[in-house]
């Protein structure tokens, strides 16, 4: 089996070590990463500008990786498309600092990132850890491990791909796995107005997460409770439900 794990907190991210030294016991492991931090890009690709991509020492001899001037998106498509000889079996990305929850997925370049595996045909985890301090990812490193082995045993439909919350404590705190549905995510956001020193105005955005009402099986919910989340997330965003009703519209040019 061959993994080709990506993130979009870049090649020297400590969750993205944790899992290639987790799953080099269980398959061939390519390493496709961007060079520097490249969280909520969603699914951008680099279009205006040229990417570099070289080949990176990360220490593991048994470990073939690049390191790509570009976003998580930017990374899978190239290895598929140019840098591998041949298509990985599974595309697992991450592990993210910090959760991506409900419609954060929308932002999130690591779930971007196994997005676009799935749009290539091949299946995909995202997996991210609760946490923003010093973390210790191998609780999540060793899940992550465990539910490769069920997607080789099992398979989920071409447009689906996986996306995984790890809650940030010891595995002995977990309180078990819960399959989930998206949640709410919502911000109170500030845009912090500032001047450089050439006298010209920037913004700086930050803001904080605001306590929406969630329904027990959502991903909010489950990792509030200590679970791991477990959410199937397809790209189709149609709204089929509504379909006849516009066209009963009779929209005309």
């Amino acid at each position: 089996m061959q993994i080709l794990l990506t993130n979009d907190d870049g090649i020297t991210a400590p969750g993205i070590q944790a899992l290639w030294n987790e799953l080099t016991s269980i398959a061939e492991i390519i390493v496709v990463a961007p060079d520097s931090e490249r969280s909520a890009t969603s699914q951008a690709i680099t279009v205006h500008q040229p990417i570099r991509v070289d080949k990176h020492c990360i220490g593991h001899p048994n470990i073939c990786a690049w390191r790509i001037g570009g976003t998580p998106t930017d990374c899978v498509k190239m290895a598929i498309e140019s840098l591998l000889d041949q298509r990985p079996d599974l595309v697992v990305s991450g592990i993210n600092q910090g959760p991506n929850l409900g419609t954060d997925v929308l932002y999130s370049g690591t779930v971007s990132a196994a997005i676009e595996a799935v749009l290539h045909g091949i299946p995909a985890i995202a997996i991210s850890l609760d946490s923003w301090g010093n973390s210790d990812f191998q609780p999540a490193a060793r899940f992550a491990k465990k539910l490769v082995g069920y997607m080789e045993r099992n398979s989920l439909p071409p447009d689906t791909l996986l996306n995984v919350n790890v809650p940030g404590v010891k595995m002995a705190k977990f309180h078990g796995v819960q399959i989930t549905k998206l949640g709410v995510r919502q911000y109170d956001n500030t845009f912090d107005k500032r001047t450089d020193p050439r006298g010209r105005t920037y913004y700086w955005m930050g803001g904080k997460v605001i306590d929406s009402a969630n329904d027990q099986d959502t991903d909010v919910v489950a990792l509030k409770s200590g679970k791991i989340s477990v959410t199937p997330i397809h790209f189709d965003l149609t709204n089929y439900a509504i379909m006849d009703m516009l066209k009963g519209w009779n929209i005309s040019c």
